[in-house]
């Protein structure tokens, strides 16, 4: 509800327009990253395509939980953990843990982070998707019971802290205009 909504008061109520609207704005966040998730497995053939697909659910699990919390919880943020681990082949449940600890992190920090400008949010998730990384590392080592090289761990942060000010810019965009309920 706008800011309008809230003074005490006889209002209409809100037609079905209206809600369909405020929903869709809600639903933005997880909507934008499932879609882009699935724009990311089209064979484009490039090269390091396969580390693109944790790097941007990285980066927009975390805009989305330090900018819009509410509208990226924990159960949402799970089922983006499994679709990642469906769809990069990992174990059951490495990508789900990692993100869930990186929502953590993200919400746990917010209120300072806000307040800050882009590149201290940016610097704050440079360690969070390097440890995002080791820990996906770690437990698809562990859960294979077999010691996997370390080296595409290391591309995947590096990607994911190279990719957050391009993914940043439009999300950013969406966040102050057609992702925001306030504006329904």
């Amino acid at each position: 509800m706008s800011g309008s909504d809230r003074r005490p008061g006889i209002r209409p109520r809100p037609t079905l327009g209206r809600r369909l609207d405020i929903a869709a704005r809600r639903a933005f966040p997880v909507t934008c990253t499932i879609l882009l998730m699935l724009l990311v497995e089209l064979p484009f053939g490039f090269a390091a395509q396969t580390a693109l697909l944790p790097a941007l659910t990285f980066g927009c699990v975390w805009f989305w939980s330090v900018y819009r919390p509410t509208a990226m919880p924990p159960p949402l943020v799970f089922l983006i953990g499994l679709l990642l681990d469906l769809m990069g082949y990992l174990p059951l449940g490495v990508s789900v843990l990692t993100l869930l600890c990186m929502h953590g992190a993200a919400v746990r920090w917010r209120r300072f982070l806000v307040q800050q400008g882009f590149a201290m949010t940016w610097l704050a998730f440079v360690p969070v998707a390097v440890a995002g990384s080791a820990l996906s590392w770690g437990l698809t080592a562990l859960l294979g019971f077999r010691l996997i090289p370390a080296g595409p761990a290391a591309f995947e942060a590096t990607l994911a802290a190279a990719l957050y000010p391009a993914l940043a810019i439009p999300l950013a965009r969406a966040h102050r205009s057609i992702a925001d309920p306030e504006r329904a």
